[in-house]
């Protein structure tokens, strides 16, 4: 447990020195807190909003949307005239941008030095995020006796590291689950793991991710029978170095994200009572 208390306080303190200064601005009667991706005689400003990406184009004092509205099951694709008329001081063209933070960047930076011969740009290496949620749900416990595969409730929290730039596919994740028993199976658990993610699907509001569990310290409430066959339940504390696959998703919503896990679908280390693993948990997390 000291373990897991430890790797929290250093991945926070590293979130807390790479945080990236947002700025609020006015942009047609909006309040918008916004990040700088490039800076230059055009400048990208961006942030995720209600869950959704939104960008913009500063010019001197102006800012402007950058929008792709759909009518119609097609793309107005509003955001290459934006583009076009702010940038044809210079041969140029906005054709081929596509409306996402890699490929504005990269139109942004090729203007930038066009207009300007003393302009650098330095590649960010990090971006770290911290998402932090809670989430309710019901297993099995498959990886116990549960001679019965009583369902058992659980709650939880999580605590993820997320980096939006280099890693987008990849993150971290803290948690803690509270198994309780249940009138059937007198099993109970508190568990703190180590959790690694990785997100095969990437979408703009959607995210599918395998799960794998790689440690965890586990206090448990085992039920057993005495020498008198009387049922008895004994506790136990344990760390664990694990290989468990799980497979879940996010979806953006609000400020954050409702997530599902099917969790514990397979072990490597851990031995099954060969019922079929029954571990789902639907919450939501918030950007922090």
């Amino acid at each position: 447990m000291k373990n897991l208390l430890s790797y929290s306080l250093v991945a926070f303190l590293l979130f807390a020195t790479n945080l990236i200064a947002q700025t609020t601005y006015t942009v047609a009667d909006e309040q918008l807190s916004l990040k700088t991706e490039v800076e230059g005689t055009i400048t990208l400003l961006w942030n995720t909003i209600d869950g959704e990406y939104r960008y913009f184009l500063k010019k001197g004092t102006a800012i402007t949307e950058l929008k792709n509205t759909r009518v119609e099951k097609k793309f107005k694709e509003e955001y290459k005239q934006v583009l076009e008329d702010n940038t044809n001081d210079v041969t140029i063209s906005a054709d081929k941008v596509k409306l996402t933070t890699a490929s504005l960047k990269d139109f942004f930076i090729s203007y930038n030095k066009l207009k300007d011969p003393n302009f650098t740009f330095e590649e960010k290496s990090i971006q770290l995020k911290l998402r932090l949620g809670a989430f309710a749900g019901v297993t099995n416990a498959v990886y116990t006796l549960n001679p019965t595969n009583q369902p058992l409730p659980t709650l939880g929290l999580d605590f993820e590291i997320v980096d939006h730039y280099k890693l987008k596919r990849h993150s971290i994740l803290f948690q803690f689950e509270q198994t309780f028993e249940s009138s059937e199976y007198k099993y109970s658990a508190s568990e703190f793991s180590l959790n690694y993610r990785f997100k095969f699907i990437k979408k703009e509001k959607v995210d599918v991710f395998i799960n794998t569990k790689f440690a965890s310290y586990v206090h448990e409430v085992i039920p057993s029978l005495d020498d008198e066959l009387e049922l008895v339940q004994t506790s136990g504390d344990s760390f664990n170095a694990l290989l468990n696959f799980g497979i879940g998703i996010d979806y953006a919503l609000g400020n954050g994200y409702l997530s599902f896990l099917y969790g514990d679908v397979v072990s490597v280390t851990d031995d099954s009572n060969s019922e079929f693993p029954l571990d789902f948990t639907l919450g939501y997390k918030l950007n922090l």
